[in-house]
């Protein structure tokens, strides 16, 4: 008479040499984790994108803040325009302070970045620094070139 527990050692061993399903369980657990690098790879794009275009927005509208007669109003309307061609995809909520001295002038942009990964928020900011050109006319001690 058999005992029950040769018929456990049966079974297990039948199961242990069944290799039926295993492509399907190895299938099921790799596809989100491919899927889940695919989508890092693609956030991490739209992060350097909305990070050029945080940086190009800072930059114009230091350069219109910057320039002799120039203004912050002027440079937050120059920045407004490119973050509005530029930022409408990647760059969401994108806001912009801006700084004028009498030497120096400063452009911060800050914003979020569309998220494809549930769960998770990135934030972009971008600066640009520069002095205040101002005119100097010249003085009779300088010569001037014939």
């Amino acid at each position: 008479m058999r005992s029950a527990w040769m018929y456990a050692r049966r079974g297990l061993h039948r199961l242990r040499a069944d290799q039926c399903g295993a492509g399907t369980v190895e299938l099921v657990i790799a596809m989100p984790l491919l899927l889940l690098l695919l989508l890092l790879g693609a956030q991490f794009a739209l992060y350097m994108h909305a990070t050029h275009i945080a940086q190009a927005a800072a930059a114009q509208a230091l350069s219109t803040t910057r320039v002799s007669g120039g203004s912050t109003a002027a440079g937050y309307t120059k920045g407004q325009q490119i973050l509005s061609q530029l930022g409408s995809g990647p760059l969401r909520e994108a806001s912009m302070e801006i700084q004028r001295g009498p030497t120096r002038a400063s452009v911060t942009v800050t914003g979020t970045v569309i998220a494809l990964i549930p769960l998770t928020t990135f934030s972009v900011q971008a600066e640009a620094v520069g002095p205040v050109e101002k005119f100097i006319p010249p003085t009779g001690d300088e010569v001037s070139a014939p």
